[in-house]
């Protein structure tokens, strides 16, 4: 993860989802349909864990609809581990740590490459 002026955790970099266990919705191109760049196929833009308690629904599909979820789907497909109600329980209380004001251009849209 980087910080970018003390303010964000993450945010700073495109990644495939799915390090350990590939994630199930491939239909979704990602960064490859703005690119055209065949390397960027199912690359996505890692979202900053600043306010992730407040930032969902979760994933580039948005189905995701809880932050507990989301800590269980990376488990599985980051990490290839089911994780327990109690670990996720723990990582979602050090989540809400990261919590604090969300900036007034955090939902601004955002500058695609022509």
């Amino acid at each position: 993860m980087s910080c970018h002026n003390g303010r964000d955790i993450g945010g700073q970099t495109f990644q495939k989802p799915g390090a350990k266990k590939a994630a199930p919705d491939g239909k979704d191109v990602g960064r490859m349909a703005v690119t055209g760049d065949t390397a960027d196929r199912l690359m996505f833009k890692v979202p900053s864990l600043r306010n992730v308690e407040k930032t969902g629904p979760y994933f580039h599909t948005g189905k995701v609809a809880t932050v507990q979820e989301a800590v269980r789907l990376m488990g599985e497909f980051q990490l290839d581990r089911k994780l327990d109600d109690h670990q996720i329980a723990e990582i979602v209380a050090w989540l809400k740590t990261l919590t604090g004001e969300i900036p007034a251009d955090y939902i601004r849209q955002p500058d695609l490459p022509q």
